[in-house]
């Protein structure tokens, strides 16, 4: 298996952030938040890999996220690489991470403070759509912001049909606690959906259902870790009412072509 959505932090600041965290979103973590405690993690689950999401939450952090995720990019953890909106010259940032090495970038619309239909976002997946970059999008609900929902599934829809992105994740099964809209508005879209938290709060009948609509080759495994646990996140997944080749697909298969990997 892999979890394509997973976050860690520089050990100097990890505990740190993780209390912030923790108190901001009212949530315990699984692991301490570190490289070496998100490897032990995936050990521990059985997991093929785990991809980190770091998110540049100021443009001033552009390097030196970027330098500390370069560090990830073989064996059990592959890191995406990620830019703030309001970073300038932002072609020539995309082509410094596709340069690096990245996979994927990596947007937080509520972390970010930006809508995703906002015209700086949609030139940034636009122009990582034509380097192959993926772009994962925390999308929905976020406990963090609450009073704010800055990715709605309505107008993820308007950036799907406006720039026609080829290799889009919306995050949280396409909206964190928003999922009767992404019913309504994101199934059957030329887009991937990502399980990151959803086990425990989406019911699993609207689950299977949304597979179902979406199609299961679209649908990529993922924890959100620290904020999901892992080894509980795949035990529930393994015992969902599904075909073995579309837990097979959605489990593996998918992210693995995502990725270049097969």
């Amino acid at each position: 298996m892999i979890d394509f959505h997973t976050h860690i932090f520089p050990e100097k600041i990890a505990e740190k952030t993780l209390k912030f965290l923790a108190s901001r979103c009212h949530i315990d973590p699984y692991t301490d938040g570190t490289a070496p405690g998100l490897s032990a993690s995936t050990k521990e689950a059985g997991l093929e890999m785990s991809v980190i999401l770091p998110v540049v939450t100021k443009p001033s952090q552009f390097q030196s996220i970027n330098r500390f995720a370069m560090q990830f990019q073989e064996g059990s953890l592959l890191s995406f690489g990620g830019i703030h909106p309001d970073n300038e010259d932002y072609k020539e940032k995309l082509k410094e991470l596709k340069h690096m090495g990245f996979k994927g970038i990596k947007l937080h619309p509520d972390y970010q403070e930006t809508f995703i239909d906002d015209i700086r976002y949609k030139r940034i997946i636009s122009y990582a759509s034509e380097l192959d970059l993926i772009v994962s999008v925390h999308a929905g609900f976020d406990p963090g912001y609450p009073d704010c929902i800055h990715c709605p599934p309505q107008k993820a829809l308007d950036v799907i049909r406006d720039v026609q992105p080829q290799k889009l994740v919306l995050a949280h099964m396409g909206g964190f606690m928003m999922w009767d809209e992404v019913e309504a508005y994101l199934t059957g879209e030329n887009i991937w959906m990502d399980t990151a938290a959803v086990f425990g709060h989406i019911p699993e009948e609207q689950f299977v259902r949304i597979v179902r609509a979406h199609g299961a080759d679209r649908i990529l495994f993922a924890t959100d870790s620290p904020w999901g646990g892992q080894k509980e996140f795949a035990e529930y997944f393994r015992n969902l009412p599904l075909p073995d080749e579309e837990k097979e697909a959605i489990a593996r298969g998918n992210a693995r072509k995502l990725l270049g990997m097969s």
